[in-house]
């Protein structure tokens, strides 16, 4: 339905979007996630030419939309937008903002196009408030309203720009749901947003931007469950983390004990679990502590928001050997601390570097 071929957008010399190539097929639902200002609005903006691209080509049907034959506003009629200020005309109506675009634009009877707009209202749960104003309705009305305007124009394909990023958390479960209802009917849609369970539930497919690029994609099941890549992974699971580098074994461990109880704080994490990560920081450097006049350590503390759990990777310069085996490791008691914190310990030898992995057992 779609072909996308090396999209690229830029605004002066700030480059947005990057080389994208994607195909997007008919009754498809696409889902697009990543951290803010990494272009998913503007792919989107794009797509429905509200902004040029700067270079590449969008195929519709087997017509290249950026071509200068190309008829624009048909091809806007094709694929309509829902944005996230729902950009509702505040001095008509309800029915006359649904009315509006199908008399003017596509010739309709203004019976016909009422009828249609009454139906519409009807599919999102709106058609007592037909002759109501947009300063009468909730934001999550609003959003329905908006949705059941676009599909007045009969698009083929629907982009969603974060329909639900501007509504309080009470109204979210009431615009998804009419999307959810738009998916199950078989509308093709292309779906910016942050609310992952929805894209988990809802989507085909899942793309996720970083920089300007896809930098990955795959069914919700492959992209949530097992992400390739790492940022994809921090981003999904909402990872935080803390970063040193020690380099002698004089090392300030009070100022690094401070700077780890202020990324705890920041995380928001229990007493015990505070007091459970800093001994086994502890612990383990003393065990690191022997080989720090001759290797570096880089110490990272990550915090899992959806999974609840700390991860601790040590990585060390030096000859192949894993400094927590217990048959090199004279320091019983330290290991058996060690132990007894963690849920399990992993050794490997990466780009010539000795990394263990450490994942911390949750407190109850």
């Amino acid at each position: 339905m779609i072909q996308i071929k090396h999209l690229s957008k830029k605004f002066g010399e700030l480059v947005v979007l990057k080389d994208i190539s994607i195909e997007i097929i008919t009754g498809e639902v696409i889902a697009i996630i990543g951290p803010s200002g990494t272009g998913k609005s503007t792919f989107l903006r794009c797509l429905n030419l509200l902004d040029r691209p700067s270079g590449g080509s969008i195929t519709i049907d087997g017509i290249n939309i950026l071509d200068a034959k190309a008829d624009v506003p048909k091809v806007r009629q094709k694929m309509n937008m829902v944005f996230q200020s729902f950009n509702l005309f505040s001095h008509l109506s309800v029915l006359e903002n649904l009315t509006l675009g199908p008399i003017k634009l596509r010739g309709m009877s203004a019976k016909d196009a009422e009828l249609k707009a009454l139906d519409l209202l009807k599919l999102v749960g709106l058609a007592e408030k037909a002759d109501s104003y947009p300063d009468e309705l909730s934001g999550g009305q609003k959003q329905r309203v908006a949705i059941a305007r676009c599909l007045a124009m009969d698009p083929e394909i629907i982009l969603f720009d974060e329909p639900t990023s501007a509504l309080d958390p009470t109204m979210v479960s009431e615009v998804l749901s009419v999307i959810r209802r738009l998916a199950k009917d078989g509308m093709t849609m292309a779906i910016v947003t942050h609310e992952m369970d929805f894209a988990r539930d809802v989507a085909n497919r899942v793309l996720y931007m970083d920089e300007g690029l896809i930098y990955e994609e795959g069914t919700p099941q492959q992209l949530f469950d097992n992400p390739q890549k790492e940022k994809t992974r921090t981003f999904i699971n909402r990872i935080r983390s803390f970063n040193c580098q020690i380099s002698s074994p004089d090392y300030d461990l009070y100022a690094m004990n401070a700077e780890i109880e202020t990324f705890c704080e920041k995380q928001i994490l229990p007493k015990k679990t505070r007091q459970n990560l800093l001994l086994l920081v502890e612990e383990l450097l003393q065990i690191y502590n022997p080989l720090l006049s001759t290797t570096l350590l880089d110490l990272t503390i990550a915090y899992s928001e959806k999974k609840e759990s700390l991860e601790l990777v040590l990585e060390s310069t030096g000859e192949a050997v894993n400094p927590l085996d217990k048959n090199l490791q004279p320091d019983e008691l330290g290991l058996n601390i060690i132990n007894n914190l963690t849920e399990s310990i992993k050794y490997q030898r990466v780009n010539d570097k000795n990394r263990v992995t450490v994942l911390m057992k949750k407190t109850l």
